[in-house]
């Protein structure tokens, strides 16, 4: 978006919300049209540059967003013109006043629907490399800029930069389409799509390599809405169900996840009666329309241990044994040394931290996760819990190294002090 200083501020705050709620908007409505992602881009940031300069003269719409839509769209097809004719672009000449002319309300917000779900396959794309299409959803379905996904990424701007002019690139040189796939397309392409949709999410419900923040409700909220999209588009999809259930019920404790300094809060010491109880009653909702199916996934078995950590009325009256039975299931199913750290953590408070340390032990011998903060977090615990404190106080030191989060690692020091000596 433009520098949008010396804008009135009247404005300047319309045009900083515009940005925030229809940018994505209008680059998929964009590439849609014109097949190029990096055109729909181009145009949207002239309209926004335009609206800094129309908006402080002239005063802000009555609807910025059909305005900025507008706009964008009319600069799209001057940039046509001025490459070649615009019927060598296949364009239909009687939208190029108007792409909406003629939709009513209601079926502009279908098409704007499908257009963000046209979006979401283009940036999912088999094609791509899967850390591509994570850098293009994230930047053009949930408009991170690029330095945020850097940031998210651990990697320096200018190669999040480079790597998303290439799968842009590649999105026209392929000719990918920016629509959702056919019926019979959808399946093979879904799997990556949720796999995205809730990375997105885990960047905002834990960000572990950000700096100096822990959680990001805004990335939290835009998965869920990309979430409910795909549930609208395969509404019987027990798998989308079963994301989306899972979503919104690790979101419903995000108020109680921080205290008022912005520091982080233990699941066993969050206050509960913070916690969202509609949030809590969709999701079990949806978990429960999602077993109706009877075709249980990864998800579903995700969302199963949320509901029931968040259905607990006390951390002590967690059924930690049927957590730890869901575990061991959704290693059966999509075996990873993650589950098993989590495995390990649910056995140990089911049965005993030696039985958290049986399962934890293989995956610290392999070493493919030395640098992985969680695990050797869930190491310490356990092994204080065994009462190893020498073993333990090593395997906090590793968890605070690894940590890159600051309030996070703040937190782990904290807890570390608090320790009982020997």
């Amino acid at each position: 978006m433009a520098d949008s200083a010396g804008v009135g501020a009247p404005a300047a705050v319309a045009l900083e919300r515009a940005f925030r709620e229809e940018w994505t908007t209008i680059v998929a409505g964009l590439s849609r049209r014109l097949g190029d992602l990096q055109a729909a881009e181009d145009a949207a940031a002239e309209a926004f540059t335009a609206a800094a300069t129309a908006w402080r003269r002239d005063g802000v719409p009555p609807n910025p967003g059909a305005w900025l839509t507008l706009t964008a769209w009319r600069k799209a097809v001057d940039q046509l013109r001025r490459d070649r004719p615009v019927a060598q672009h296949g364009l239909d000449a009687a939208a190029l006043a108007d792409p909406g002319r003629g939709i009513d309300a209601v079926q502009e917000g279908a098409v704007m629907e499908d257009e963000r779900l046209g979006l979401i396959f283009a940036c999912c794309h088999p094609a791509l490399a899967p850390e591509v299409r994570v850098a293009l959803t994230l930047r053009y379905a949930a408009g991170l800029t690029t330095r945020e996904i850097a940031a998210a990424f651990l990697l320096p701007e200018p190669t999040i930069a480079q790597r998303l002019v290439r799968a842009k690139r590649k999105i026209r040189e392929a000719g990918i389409r920016f629509e959702v796939p056919a019926a019979r397309a959808v399946a093979e392409r879904l799997a990556g799509v949720q796999a995205v949709v809730y990375l997105v999410f885990n960047e905002g419900y834990a960000a572990t390599r950000s700096g100096d923040a822990l959680v990001r409700a805004d990335l939290c909220e835009e998965a869920i809405w990309l979430g409910r999209l795909l549930h609208r588009l395969l509404p019987a999809n027990a798998e989308i169900t079963g994301l989306l259930a899972l979503m919104v019920l690790h979101h419903s404790r995000a108020a109680a996840r921080l205290d008022a300094g912005g520091r982080p809060v233990t699941l066993a010491e969050q206050d509960r009666a913070r916690w969202d109880r509609q949030m809590i009653t969709e999701g079990a909702g949806l978990l429960d329309a999602a077993l109706a199916h009877r075709a249980p996934g990864p998800y579903q078995i995700q969302a199963a241990i949320a509901a029931l950590h968040a259905q607990a009325p006390l951390f002590e009256q967690t059924d930690w044994p049927q957590i730890a039975v869901l575990y061991g299931e959704l290693a059966r199913r999509a075996p990873s040394p993650v589950v098993e750290i989590n495995r390990a953590v649910a056995a140990g408070m089911a049965d005993g931290p030696q039985a958290g340390l049986a399962i934890l032990a293989p995956v610290l011998t392999a070493g493919a996760l030395d640098g992985y903060a969680p695990l050797h977090v869930a190491h310490a615990d356990l092994l204080d819990r065994a009462g190893d404190t020498e073993a333990a106080t090593a395997a906090w030191a590793r968890a605070i190294q690894a940590t890159a989060n600051g309030p996070l690692r703040d937190e782990l020091e904290r807890r570390v002090a608090r320790r009982p000596a020997g």
